[in-house]
Order: C-alpha cells, then sequence, then structure tokens
C-alpha cells in the first residue's frame, strides 16, 4: 500500500506542476495542445477542444505541450500563430513559465504547514524536571526520574542555568578526553516527592557532546501547535532547505556534496518508507521533494523552466527576438547538468540499495 501512495504523491506534483503551466497558459491565451501525465506516446487519451489529455508510457515526469515554444513549427491559421508562445509578450511567457514553480513551492508550504498543524505539539524549552538517567552514568547513582531539580552549587532558576553550572566542572587537564571525570564535584539539591535531597556528583566529559555531563536529560516543555506558528515554522524550514538546496548545485563537483545526491529512486524509496511510518512523515518528504523540484527548475538552463525565463528577460533587455538556435545550442548545458544530476543521484541510490541488501 505505502508503494501505491509514494507513485501517487509522486504522480501529483508533476500533474500540480504541469497544471500551474496549463491553467497559466490557458488564463492568459495560448494554445495548449497536450496535457500529458508521463511521458512518451500515450496510451490513454481524450481530446477536449483544442487540447489532448493523456497519460504517457514512460511513467517519469509529465509535459505541457503549448504551441509554438520548439523551432520549426508550422502553424495551421493566423489565428494560431498569434496565440503562439513565442509571439506572446515576455510578461505573459514568464507568468506561463513561473507557474509550475511556483506551485511546487506553494505545495510544498501546504504541506509542510499541514505536517506542523498535525504534529500538534513542539518542542518550547526545558523544564527543572528530570525526563530520563542513563543508565550507568553518574547521575544514575543518585538521581531518579521525576526528580525536580533545585539548584546546583546554588545556583538556581531555570534549567538552563542549572545546565551551565554543571558544564563549568571540567576535568583537571586542559585537554577535554571521553570519560574524564571533573575535578570538582557538583552539588546537586533534588525535589523527590516534596523532600529535599543534597547529592555530590562529579560530572563526566562527553567528547559526543563536547561538555561535562551527568548522564540525565530534563523533561521537555512543549506547547500545542498553532495555525500562526505551523506558518511561521514552514517559512523558516523551506527556506533553510532552498539555501541546502542552491549550496549543494553549486558545490556538485566536490565529492563529499556529490555523495550526499539522490535521485528519484532515493526520492521514491524515501517517500515509500515516510508512508509506511506515518502519514505526518509522508507530508514532510513530500513538501520537501515539492520544494526541490520547484527549486531545481527555477535554475536558468533549458530545458528546465529557468531556462525559459532567463531567455524572455534576454529578450526584454535587448529589444529583439533571441534566435531559436541560439537557445538550443545554450540548451545543450542545461541537458548536460540534468543528466550528470539524474545520473550522479542513480548512482548513489544504486550503491545505497546495494548497502542495504548487503547487510541484511
Amino acid at each position: 500500500m505505502s508503494y501505491a501512495l509514494a507513485f501517487i504523491g509522486f504522480a501529483l506534483l508533476i500533474v500540480l506542476h504541469e497544471a500551474g503551466h496549463f491553467v497559466a497558459a490557458k488564463a492568459v491565451g495560448m494554445r495548449v495542445e497536450r496535457f500529458s501525465l508521463f511521458f512518451g506516446p500515450m496510451w490513454l487519451k481524450r481530446t477536449v477542444g483544442e487540447t489532448t489529455y493523456g497519460v504517457g508510457v514512460i511513467p517519469l515526469g509529465g509535459y505541457v505541450k503549448i504551441t509554438g515554444m520548439t523551432s520549426g513549427e508550422v502553424y495551421e491559421t493566423p489565428e494560431i500563430e498569434a496565440r503562439a508562445y513565442m509571439n506572446q509578450p515576455v510578461w505573459k511567457r514568464i507568468v506561463v513559465i513561473t507557474a509550475g514553480p511556483v506551485v511546487n513551492i506553494a505545495l510544498a508550504f501546504v504541506l509542510a504547514w499541514t505536517f506542523f498543524v498535525s504534529s500538534q505539539t513542539h518542542v518550547v524549552g526545558t523544564t527543572p524536571t528530570i525526563a530520563y538517567v542513563e543508565p550507568h552514568s553518574v547521575a544514575a547513582t543518585a538521581l531518579k526520574p521525576g526528580d525536580v531539580l533545585v539548584s546546583v552549587d546554588g545556583v538556581k532558576g531555570s534549567a538552563a542555568a542549572m545546565h551551565a553550572q554543571i558544564r563549568s566542572h571540567t576535568c583537571r587537564s586542559d585537554a577535554q578526553v571521553n570519560g574524564c571525570t571533573a575535578a570538582s564535584a557538583a552539588t546537586v539539591v533534588v525535589d523527590r516527592a516534596g523532600r529535599l535531597h543534597t547529592y555530590h556528583l562529579r560530572p563526566r566529559y562527553s567528547s559526543a557532546a563536547h561538555e561535562p555531563l551527568l548522564g540525565f536529560i530534563f523533561l521537555s516543555k512543549v506547547a500545542h501547535d498553532s495555525a500562526g506558528y505551523a506558518v511561521g515554522a514552514s517559512v523558516s524550514g523551506l527556506w533553510r532547505v532552498t539555501k541546502a538546496t542552491v549550496s549543494d548545485i553549486a558545490q556538485i563537483f566536490k565529492p563529499k556534496v556529490r555523495q550526499q545526491l539522490s535521485g528519484i529512486v532515493g526520492a521514491y524509496r524515501v517517500t515509500q518508507q515516510s508512508f509506511a511510518t506515518s502519514t505526518a512523515d509522508a507530508l514532510e518528504v513530500l513538501a520537501l521533494i515539492s520544494l526541490s523540484l520547484g527549486v531545481l527548475n527555477l535554475m536558468p538552463f533549458l530545458p528546465l523552466d529557468g531556462g525559459h525565463i532567463f531567455w524572455a528577460i534576454v529578450e526584454k533587455l535587448r529589444g529583439k527576438r533571441v534566435p531559436f538556435v541560439v537557445m538550443e545550442r545554450a540548451g545543450l548545458v542545461g541537458v548536460a547538468l540534468i543528466l550528470m544530476l539524474f545520473a550522479i543521484g542513480l548512482s548513489n541510490d544504486l550503491s545505497s540499495h546495494a548497502a542495504s541488501l548487503s547487510s541484511h
């Protein structure tokens, strides 16, 4: 079931992206010849008005065929020629091309917002109450879950202030070594079921946490998610992902970055696993995929949407049309980039899958 849901999720992202182009083209008066989910010959199709709708045989991507977007097209009538993409004002072309990525980005926001709202709560801080004591730690010799920290070395107040005081107990040498015991003990006072208990505990340095620890976790303070919080969390989260995506593409020739790139196989697998785990997790993954589709499509290389926007702006600035042959030659860069990203992503996906099989 999770595989089917992942497939449907991917298909919806594609359909809605292409629907953005389709609706915008119709709205500004362009002629749309075909609207297809997937590539290749249509095995299922139906013509309504001047547009043929269908499903291609190759389950990758999708497309909208707008009259006048490729060279060498022959127009049946002057009316059709007048409505061709390249014969439209630059602003109309930009609106039509931008609509696809905008839909993906807007959809990413809606999915992220739904994810945060469905999560119901978020951590807003910590309380002085001990939620967990790590076995075999210093804290395990004295403290218990449910104890409320009253003070550490006389420092009272917030959990953060008492945590900072625990961190001040360092090992004797300047070089902190994992597991070394602090030179001095922290005086810890706790309230246990209404009675105060005082302990003298020496923190141990943790190289993983980069600080001295006693070995307990404070109870988190949570708040119910509101629609307003979900909006802010969605915007900030998606903005971080956008910056990371652009940065990774800019550094694609660095080995570490290249090894982290995932392709459609990896994305599909992650989506399927998310659906198998929970609907909320699946919404989060689909939001990230939709955002990535929107951002990547805005790269200024043909045949990506950003390439069409780039050449439309160039035409506006130079005051005359850019020949198709020039755009097609420049588009070879975009095709090479897409093929490179696809090859790297697929290679990483296959390597990851092979490693997963060998581990079982």
